[in-house]
C-alpha cells in the first residue's frame, strides 16, 4: 500500500510503498477514504508535543470502510463505514469508557500520533473497539474531521458550561474553532471571533456576531458586550498573545477554556485571577461517547461542513505547507480512496 512516512523530524514526509497491515484477532483493517490534517500534525513534524518512534504514519482524522476483521471481532463486517476513536485505552483500565477517558495516564497510544500508525496511508489497522459507525449521509471527508476537530470542539464547549444569552469569545477559527463556533451558537450564546484578517469572512460565514483581528478586539467587545467583557473565552491557539487577549477580554467571574497549545509559557497574575474570580479550564480531546454524539449531530444535519480544501495523498507535503502558512480556512482533508 502507499503511505506518507515521517522519517525524520523537521523534514518532509516520504511517500513509499509499505506492506499492508494485517488484523490481529481483535482488530480491523480500514480502507482509508479521507484523512484530515491539523496543527497536531505540524507539531509532530517539528518533534514538539508527541515524538513517536520513526518511521511513523501520521493522520489522526481518518474515515473509511472496513476491509478485514480479526477472528474475535463481532458486530463489524467488511464494507461498514466507520471512523475510529483515536485514544487507545486498554479495556481492563478503570478509565476505559469513563466520561473523561482521554485523560487516562496508562493510555497505550493515540492513533496517528503515538504508538499507532494513522491515516496518511491507503489502509489502517485499529482495534475494533475503537470504531464508531458512520451513517450513509455523512461524506467521508466530513466524517474524517469529526475524529478530532469535532470531538475536541464538542468536549471543549461542554467544559465551558455555555449558557443561553452569554457572550463567548472564540480565539482561532480553524478546524476546531469552526466547530466550536457552531456548538456555542447552538447553545444559545452570542459569539465574537478573533482571527487573522484573511479568515474573518470565513468566521462570519459560520454565523459569528462579530469577527475581528486581535487589534480590533477591544473595540468589538465594547460594542458587543457593553465594555464589561465576555462570559467565556475558548482559546484554540494557546500562545502568549492569545492567552493575553483572552484574559483581557473576560468580565469578572469569567471562564477561559484552553484548548490549543504552543511552546509558549505564559505568566499568570495570581492577584488578577483571585480578585476577578476567573476560571482557567483545560480541555483535551473528548471521550468515545462524545464522538458518538458528534457523529449523531452530523447525521442529523446540525453541523455545517468545515472542509474547504482537499488534496490527494501525493500532495501531503503541499497540504501541510498550506496549513502552516495559515492559508487554510476550516479544515483541509486528504482524499485517498474513491
Amino acid at each position: 500500500m502507499k503511505a506518507a512516512l515521517l522519517k525524520k523530524f523537521g523534514e518532509p514526509l516520504v511517500l513509499a510503498d509499505v506492506p499492508d497491515p494485517e488484523p490481529g484477532p481483535d482488530d480491523v483493517v480500514i480502507r482509508v477514504h479521507a484523512c484530515g490534517i491539523d496543527g497536531t500534525d505540524l507539531k509532530l513534524l517539528d518533534g514538539f508535543g508527541y515524538t513517536p518512534d520513526l518511521p511513523f504514519v501520521m493522520g489522526h482524522e481518518p474515515a473509511g470502510t472496513v476491509e478485514q476483521v480479526g477472528g474475535n471481532v463481532t458486530g463489524v463486517a467488511p464494507g461498514d463505514r466507520v471512523i475510529p476513536y483515536i485514544f487507545l485505552i486498554p479495556p481492563e483500565n478503570a478509565w476505559y469508557r469513563a466520561p473523561r477517558e482521554q485523560l487516562c495516564p496508562e493510555m497505550s497510544g493515540v492513533i496517528g500520533v503515538k504508538n499507532a500508525h494513522g491515516g496518511y496511508a491507503d489502509k489502517l489497522r485499529v482495534p475494533a473497539r475503537q470504531l464508531v459507525p458512520l451513517p450513509d449521509g455523512i461524506p467521508f471527508h466530513d466524517a474524517a474531521v469529526l475524529c478530532d476537530a469535532g470531538l475536541t470542539a464538542w468536549h471543549a464547549v461542554g467544559r465551558a458550561r455555555i449558557q443561553a444569552g452569554e457572550t463567548v469569545l472564540v480565539v482561532g477559527v480553524g478546524g476546531v474553532g469552526s466547530f466550536v463556533v457552531q456548538f456555542v451558537r447552538q447553545a444559545g450564546a452570542r459569539v465574537v471571533a478573533v482571527e487573522r484578517s484573511e479568515k474573518l469572512a470565513w468566521a462570519k460565514q459560520l454565523g459569528v456576531e462579530a469577527a475581528t483581528t486581535a487589534e480590533g478586539l477591544a473595540e468589538e467587545l465594547r460594542r458587543i458586550a457593553g465594555g464589561t467583557g465576555v462570559d467565556c473565552v475558548l482559546d484554540i491557539v494557546g500562545s502568549t498573545a492569545s492567552l493575553s487577549a483572552g484574559i483581557g477580554a473576560l468580565r469578572p467571574g469569567g471562564r477561559l477554556v484552553l484548548v490549543g497549545y504552543t511552546p509558549d509559557e505564559y505568566p499568570l497574575s495570581a492577584k488578577l485571577f483571585a480578585q476577578s474570580e476567573f476560571e482557567l479550564i483545560g480541555s483535551r480531546g473528548g471521550s468515545y461517547d462524545d464522538l458518538r454524539e458528534v457523529v449523531a449531530r452530523a447525521a442529523g444535519g446540525d453541523i455545517k461542513s468545515i472542509v474547504t480544501a482537499r488534496r490527494p495523498l501525493e500532495q501531503v507535503n503541499e497540504a501541510l505547507a498550506d496549513l502552516r502558512s495559515g492559508r487554510v480556512r476550516g479544515r483541509l482533508v486528504l482524499d485517498l480512496a474513491e
